[in-house]
């Protein structure tokens, strides 16, 4: 039997310390058919960050540069920096064969969505408002402000969830994983990416 695949974009979003780059982390790892998109940013790195491996970062001017030229396929300004998942990149490892990953905040979810309604939007919730100000506490990124203002930001989130096309509950990471694993396997199944060739 012949087979044929044609690559997807694949949205993992949520509020900040719902897990998701945990879980886009894990799904990389398992699947080789699945590549990781790095977005620009105008952030500085955080510690461990690799140029090119994490983000592209860019200067304002650059940034300002690449939207005049309509070059991302979302961007937005979250907690005060800059983000954008560029256009030529995505397109590039899609034509490749590979489903792209991109691990995105609602803004630049919703921009996605917009512009490919076919792509494979996943929404990751936290247990509880509790449980994420913990998660966000133990992560040692942000002042207690930033933190607070994050949990604002995230009822406003959790409140867009049916604009997408799945939700999965982070309570427990393994059976969170297995839920996107599962959504995954099935969308790579679907008739309009999977060409296969009875002879």
């Amino acid at each position: 039997m012949k087979e044929e695949r044609r690559g997807m974009l694949i949205v993992i979003s949520g509020p900040s310390g719902t897990g998701k780059g945990t879980i886009c982390a894990r799904m990389l790892e398992e699947d080789k058919s699945l590549v990781f998109s790095v977005s620009a940013t105008t952030r500085g790195p955080r510690e461990g960050e690799k140029e090119g491996v994490h983000y592209f970062f860019i200067t304002e001017e650059k940034y300002d540069e690449l939207l005049a030229q309509d070059a991302f396929l979302e961007h937005a300004t979250v907690h005060g920096h800059r983000y954008g998942t560029l256009k030529s990149q995505v397109q590039k490892m899609m034509d490749a064969g590979y489903s792209v990953v991109l691990d995105i905040d609602p803004q630049g979810a919703k921009q996605v969505m917009k512009q490919q309604e076919d792509c494979v939007s996943i929404f990751i919730l936290p247990p509880s408002y509790a449980e994420l100000r913990r998660r966000l506490r133990t992560r040692n990124t942000d002042d207690p402000v930033e933190i607070e203002r994050r949990l604002g930001n995230a009822r406003g989130e959790i409140e867009q969830m049916e604009k997408y096309r799945y939700a999965v509950v982070n309570d427990d990471l393994d059976a969170a994983c297995a839920q996107v694993r599962a959504i995954i396997q099935a969308e790579k199944q679907r008739t309009t990416r999977y060409f296969p060739v009875v002879e």
